[in-house]
């Protein structure tokens, strides 16, 4: 894998990381326990994503991640429990594949990784929040079931498809500004309609 592979690879899962770390560490554990990632040289103690523990962990915390993101208000205590979990674990994630040999290029990695991690958690926080003003459960479990399938294909893309997974971080960091607009405008709208009451 080249230097923008390993980048865009990197990059697309540090987003993905904000909406749901357990599946994305399991996802490059697997990735580096089967060879589509190359296991980190210049920081050893990350090649413990590809131990057999770790990845079945990271299972169980993924399972633990879909089932609680399905139920109103409790999704959104569990994304405030994650606010600092998710951009560690991005920028975690993001050195781990990076393994950039100079130390200030893994200090950029990281601040980076956990940046895409930040907002992409956020934009998904503020979409929740938004969410689950509306009275009714499905559109929570629609919501939540999108992130799902979003969160499948950017990962299946970025580790089988490395060469457009540039592509990927770039459409999954606009969205999450797109999402974050969004949201802060619906619940602005709502702040002021419900002072109106």
């Amino acid at each position: 894998m080249g230097a923008v592979e390993l980048v865009g690879v990197a990059a697309s899962l540090s987003f993905l990381a904000g909406w749901r770390l357990y599946a994305c560490v399991a996802a490059a554990g697997l990735a580096m326990r089967y060879g589509l990632i190359d296991l980190p040289q210049k920081v050893p103690a990350l090649d413990a994503l590809a131990n057999p523990w770790v990845i079945g962990v990271a299972g169980v915390g993924a399972l633990a991640e879909l089932l609680a993101d399905k139920i109103m208000w409790f999704d959104s205590l569990w994304d405030g429990a994650h606010t600092l979990i998710r951009p560690i674990g991005g920028a975690l994630l993001a050195l781990a594949i990076v393994d950039a040999k100079d130390p200030a290029w893994q200090v950029v990695v990281f601040l980076l990784g956990g940046g895409a991690a930040l907002l992409s958690h956020s934009a998904k926080a503020g979409a929740r929040a938004a969410v689950n003003t509306s009275p009714e459960p499905v559109s929570n479990i629609a919501v939540s079931g999108f992130e799902d399938v979003v969160t499948a294909g950017g990962l299946w893309l970025a580790l089988s498809q490395p060469h457009i997974a540039i592509a990927v971080a770039i459409a999954l960091a606009l969205g999450a500004i797109g999402v974050l607009f969004l949201s802060w405008r619906i619940l602005t709208r709502m702040r002021r309609w419900w002072s109106e009451l």
